[in-house]
């Protein structure tokens, strides 16, 4: 499309290709604008001004000496050198005036946007160099963006500043980390309708997680008014994750929400430029709420599917994308407002990687939103302001409130990052992230809890949570290569219970997950006992009933919060592995466990030995519990049904007798799980010798059995696994234990019904996994870490079995 002005393109005139001309960020506009209005993704329209225009202004007032004079000595880690002949050349370009051209061309075009939009629009003017969103650095951040622009004096000066901060502080000083000169690098202004999201919400998202770089979904952050707040941290925001596979297929759920606490909304203030915003605290009502409803969240979420197709046929590969987006107040809509590609999660290499595991113990600190799973120590340095990060040595702690692309130069020789305040989104988070820094943001107080020089060890290798501890612990990292691990027959699955992990743990070679432990995600998510959700009037203690009160305010009735926060940990392990088959094991608390659960006291009986009483199976049907079991059920029915995760099976744990597998099977179809019905496979923990004596009678009523070898060993050896003073007896590789492995796995091999073990045993003793890679069972899930290990046992094993097959010569020895 040619263009009648010379310095002018319209967002309908741009594509990427324009990346030269406008910088990444314009052209990404204008792509958006041109190819994806039609498929329902709004863009608010818009102009750039090139930087051919920037160049021309430059040249007009003879302004390139000066910059050299200002720039070409310049000692990039004097903070106080950098500061001062970065505000020179600032100077130099503020006080460069527009040519005549240039200005009738900006003045045309805004009149021209005012036309379609009416002449009381106000417009943002943001920077878009042309060295920014490429694909192994973002540039994001270096230079300024002004809000609610009116009028076309305020535009004109808003476009001088604009041009300007192509030199603020950061931007030099990223230039030079990058490897860019400083005069080869233009920049280009984008014009756009402002979308009044200051009485609305606004935010970034993700086509991928930030964490771990896991693909098939979108992370979506959320906060009240104007967006420049979750980008600098000053608020912990409402976080959201869609399940990309099952958006596609026309599923409406989301995966999992996380409600942040939003103390502050930025608004506009005055019509003075660049000072056009202030913060206010937020309502308890709105800190109370997510500021998105889940229409909204699954909006954007197709909105960043299709960024993300687009770009990545555009690209020729899989091109993750880094957004921003915001609700209009006036016309309830939701725009995209800008797009690039994601620079550091999706360069990692995720077959090959380190696991970092603390070797020690300290007093527990702080604690806050993990970023990266790494482990780092050093003293700490508290630093209030940029103004005072001269003060900060390289292998310091860097403890602060927030911080901005000011901070950069110092973020990368820190040895760990803590912050008070901010989201996965935030300025903190992403730049931890491209520099391979531990860092734990949204502590709260960290600024007050930590002293200068006191060495602290930060902690963001178990998932979530992320941990500050006193003292300098030791910590080693593991070094994983799982890129040329062998594949086997035997099916390695994994044990997991961490919905927080699951992502990073799909990275392992794996055949999914043989044992999803349901009660972990009950203590950590729901925390709350089941049958004090449905009977709080039964809780005696106060304190208890407040406690309930808290947990469950959002829901209309408790038993919603029940399954819905269950079915999420359920689902984001389920996601992870998807399609692979998951298997969820239902809950396996004992009574003293189930006990400890928020309001458990009232409802639980007090047991000589838990161990062999009111657990698994015979809780079920109990009158004591069955309305507990039947909120379980309802969360396997929801992620199988409404969230589409169709590989999640059912395992029932410590099913003592045959009549005790029916009722149960009963009781479950009662509350909407029939097995076989969408494929529902139903599978049976193999952990009691009744289970092994009888395996052809429970074939009849289960699709698989799972070998759970600590209840079966210390069954079979009459051994009290708990207790210290016989701990000696208790040993998986007794003669008799492998008796009754081999009698369960021949039993489901003459049955037809899958064969595992999920105990302990395999991960522990490499003899027993010899022993079932011999006996032919399907399946050995293991601990995470042991898996590339016992991956590559299982191959050689094999190979060793196919000889004896072939030679007649026997090779193993069971």
């Amino acid at each position: 499309m040619t263009s009648r002005y010379r310095y002018i393109r319209f967002f309908q005139e741009l594509g990427i290709s324009d990346a030269p001309l406008v910088g990444g960020k314009n052209a990404a506009l204008g792509e958006m604008y041109q190819a994806l209005t039609s498929q329902g993704v709004r863009v608010p329209n818009g102009f750039a001004i090139t930087a051919d225009a920037y160049r021309l202004m430059l040249d007009s007032a003879g302004a390139w000496s000066s910059l050299h004079t200002a720039l070409d000595d310049l000692k990039s880690n004097d903070m106080h050198d950098l500061q001062r002949r970065g505000q020179m050349a600032r100077q130099i370009v503020h006080d460069a005036p527009l040519p005549e051209l240039l200005r009738n061309e900006i003045l045309n075009a805004y009149r021209t946007l005012c036309s379609e939009y009416g002449d009381t629009i106000s417009v943002a003017v943001r920077s878009s160099a042309t060295a920014e969103d490429l694909p192994t650095a973002s540039f994001a951040g270096q230079q300024e963006t002004f809000l609610n622009i009116r009028g076309e004096d305020q535009l004109l000066e808003a476009c001088k500043r604009c041009f300007a901060s192509l030199f603020t502080d950061r931007a030099i000083h990223y230039r030079i980390d990058q490897h860019f000169d400083h005069f080869s690098v233009g920049l280009s202004i984008g014009i756009m309708k402002m979308v009044r999201s200051d009485l609305a919400t606004s935010g970034i998202m993700f086509s991928l997680d930030t964490e771990t770089g896991f693909r098939d979904v979108v992370l979506i952050s959320a906060a009240y008014g104007l967006g420049e707040n979750i980008v600098q941290g000053a608020v912990d925001p409402d976080e959201f994750y869609v399940f990309k596979p099952t958006l596609e297929q026309g599923y409406r759920e989301v995966l999992r929400r996380k409600l942040g606490t939003k103390k502050l909304k930025m608004l506009y203030d005055s019509n003075q430029v660049g000072q056009s915003t202030r913060n206010i605290e937020t309502s308890e009502s709105e800190r109370g709420r997510f500021c998105l409803s889940d229409s909204e969240v699954l909006t954007l979420a197709d909105y960043a599917v299709k960024v993300e197709r687009h770009f990545s046929a555009k690209s020729g590969q899989p091109t993750p994308m880094d957004m921003e987006w915001a609700k209009d107040s006036i016309d309830g809509q939701l725009y995209m407002l800008q797009a690039r590609p994601e620079t550091v999660a999706s360069q990692a290499q995720n077959k090959v990687f380190d696991e970092y595991h603390l070797r020690g113990t300290g007093t527990l600190r702080l604690t806050g939103k993990a970023i990266g799973t790494r482990i780092g120590s050093g003293p700490a340095r508290v630093i209030p302001t940029p103004a005072d990060i001269k003060d900060f040595r390289a292998g310091e702690v860097l403890v602060t409130d927030i911080t901005t692309p000011d901070w950069e130069p110092i973020m990368k020789q820190a040895a760990a990052i803590i912050t008070n305040r901010g989201g996965r989104t935030c300025h903190a988070a992403i730049v931890a992230r491209e520099l391979g820094i531990p860092a734990i943001i949204g502590t709260g107080n960290a600024t007050e809890q930590c002293r200068n020089g006191e060495m602290l060890t930060v902690v963001c290798s178990s998932g979530e949570i992320g941990r500050v501890f006193e003292g300098a612990i030791p910590f080693e990292v593991r070094h994983i290569d799982a890129s040329n691990v062998p594949r086997t027959n035997t099916r390695i699955m994994l044990i997991l219970g961490n919905p927080e992990l699951a992502f990073q743990t799909s990275f392992l070679p794996n055949d999914g997950v043989g044992l999803a432990r349901m009660e972990f995600i009950i203590s950590e998510y729901v925390k709350a006992h089941p049958m004090a959700l449905l009977h709080p009037d039964k809780v005696t203690d106060a304190q208890e009933r407040a406690d309930l009160d808290a947990l469950t305010r959002l829901y209309p009735r408790r038993s919603d919060f029940f399954i819905e926060r269950l079915s999420e940990g359920i689902a984001v392990l389920a996601a992870a592995f998807y399609p692979k088959p998951v298997i969820v094991r239902m809950s396996d608390f004992k009574s003293n466990e189930y006990a400890a659960l928020l309001g458990g006291r009232q409802f639980e009986p007090e047991e000589e030995n838990p161990m062999l009483g009111f657990r698994g199976a015979s809780r079920y049907s109990h009158p004591a519990y069955t309305e507990g079991f039947a909120l379980e059920c309802a969360a396997i029915k929801r992620v199988r049904g409404k969230m589409g995760l169709t590989n999640v099976k059912v395992m029932i744990p410590f099913c003592r007798r045959v009549q005790e597998a029916q009722t149960t099977l009963e009781t479950m179809r009662k509350y909407g799980l029939q097995r076989g019905e969408q494929g529902l496979e139903v599978y049976v923990m193999c952990e009691i010798p009744n289970n092994v004596l009888l395996i052809d009678e429970f074939a009849r009523h289960f699709d698989g059995f799972s070998i759970g070898s600590n209840d079966l060993t210390q069954l079979t050896l009459g051994v009290d696994r708990d207790s210290e003073l016989v701990a000696f007896d208790f040993d998986e590789r007794d003669a008799g234990m492998k008796i009754m492995l081999k009698m369960a796995v021949e039993g489901c091999q003459r049955n037809h019904r899958h064969s595992g073990i999920c105990g302990q045993a395999p991960s522990d003793y490499p003899e027993i996994t010899e022993y079932l890679v011999g006996l032919g069972i399907d399946s050995i899930s293991l601990n995470p870490d042991s898996v590339v290990s016992t991956l590559r046992r299982v191959a050689a094993l094999e190979q060793q079995l196919v000889r004896k097959n072939e030679t007649g010569t026997a090779s193993l020895k069971y």
